[in-house]
């Protein structure tokens, strides 16, 4: 025998499909009603430029990071000394989380999280390493000027 969890957990999904199914009638009223003028109950800015500004917003596009990357990959003796420190590890995750920590806008904080992205997944980071402070600091040296 079904418990009133069980009960209430199908009835609450029944609901939903039912309201799912009356709205898709209602659309299809419309369509018989109104032909192809029903998108406008449906759509906003169904005449706007959306078709051909697609994927212009700043949502798909990230001008901070396509600037990190064109860093990372150019001949800048900081890039690389990155990529050679980095060796087989990604250097679009590296870009991306190192995207990710430019946001922190307290500067400590922010190398500290340079330096562990320099480190590794997994390793432990040794704030006394000179060479991967040093690289931290420049890497974030050069994102100021860039960025």
């Amino acid at each position: 025998m079904p418990n009133k969890r069980e009960t209430h957990s199908c009835n609450n999904q029944v609901d939903r499909f039912a309201e799912a199914l009356a709205t898709a009638r209602q659309m299809q009223q419309s369509w018989l009603t109104y032909g192809v003028d029903f998108v406008n109950f449906y759509v906003e800015d169904v005449d706007g430029d959306w078709l051909e500004t697609w994927g212009h917003d700043e949502i798909l596009s990230n001008s901070r990071l396509d600037a990190i990357k064109e860093f990372l990959v150019s001949h800048d003796s900081v890039a690389v000394k990155i990529r050679q420190h980095l060796k087989e590890r990604s250097l679009f995750d590296f870009a991306v989380n190192l995207e990710e920590s430019w946001r922190i806008s307290e500067a400590d904080d922010r190398l500290s999280a340079v330096i562990s992205l320099l480190a590794g997944e997994g390793s432990s980071v040794d704030t006394d390493d000179i060479k991967l402070v040093d690289l931290a600091n420049s890497l974030l040296v050069k994102l100021e000027d860039i960025l």
